[in-house]
């Protein structure tokens, strides 16, 4: 038992070695030439342009379901849901639209890229690469890490706006509030820095995707359970991690409001 413990603490340590040897070169390889924009423009029309449809549609379901939800509660406890858009601005600005927006990027693209380079990994196209002289993180880790960060910075402003617009319709065809008056409690509860904050929060969690992604994609095993393996691996190791960083952030950002 000692012994399997032992080689079961070496396997961890090894992972997290190869783990922090990738965040290295990724850093220094997204800071250093040739940047490759061509493949990083690309990537980014996959992880904006074609990720756009399908966030935008679950966060206007999402928003909608929050700010008639918390009428409902906050009519049982204070009677009273004046302060509803107020909150429900509050909540889609600070998590709402960037946390949802960050785990649907992550189950489409952060499953595409790991099936995209474990299938390169156990097809030997990535030791190819190496062969002619490519570095596989320049390569593959880097265009995707720029599109990720850039990609999911643009989706999250955008649902923003998308949810604060569908909240409004809610509050006025649910609620009674007129756009007016739910811009004004919109207002009195939000503020610049809640935007920029979620900004921030989502090319964090963009940095975040494409490289859990490209490390379960090299560490892929031959066949078609190892490819599935390393997409699932990534995109739960990717999803709680965005959570954690989540949590992190808020309770920075908190000191600043």
């Amino acid at each position: 038992m000692v012994e399997a413990l032992g080689r079961k603490l070496i396997l961890v340590g090894q992972e997290v070695h190869d783990f922090a040897s990738l965040l290295v070169s990724a850093f220094w390889s997204s800071l250093t030439p040739p940047f490759r924009l061509r493949e990083t423009l690309q990537q980014l029309s996959f992880v904006a342009w074609e990720s756009a449809p399908v966030v935008l549609l679950s966060v206007s379901f999402a928003a909608a379901v929050t700010i008639m939800e918390a009428s409902f509660h906050m009519k049982i406890v204070v009677q009273n849901d004046s302060l509803v858009p107020g909150f429900a601005a509050l909540l889609i600005l600070r998590e709402l639209g960037v946390v949802v927006t960050a785990l649907l990027v992550t189950s489409r693209v952060g499953a595409g890229y790991a099936a995209e380079v474990g299938s390169m990994q156990i097809t030997e196209q990535v030791e190819a690469l190496k062969m002619l002289g490519i570095h596989p993180i320049r390569y593959l880790l880097v265009p995707r890490l720029y599109a990720s960060i850039l990609g999911l910075m643009i989706l999250t402003v955008v649902a923003n706006m998308v949810c604060i617009y569908v909240a409004m319709l809610v509050s006025q065809w649910s609620l009674g509030y007129s756009s007016g008056s739910f811009l004004m409690a919109m207002r009195a509860f939000v503020g610049l820095q809640d935007l920029l904050f979620s900004v921030i929060k989502a090319g964090v969690f963009g940095a975040v995707i494409p490289i859990y992604s490209i490390f379960f994609g090299l560490r892929c095993r031959a066949g078609a359970e190892g490819v599935g393996l390393a997409t699932t691996s990534a995109v739960v190791a990717t999803s709680v991690t965005i959570i954690i960083l989540d949590f992190i952030l808020s309770y920075i950002f908190s000191f600043f409001y």
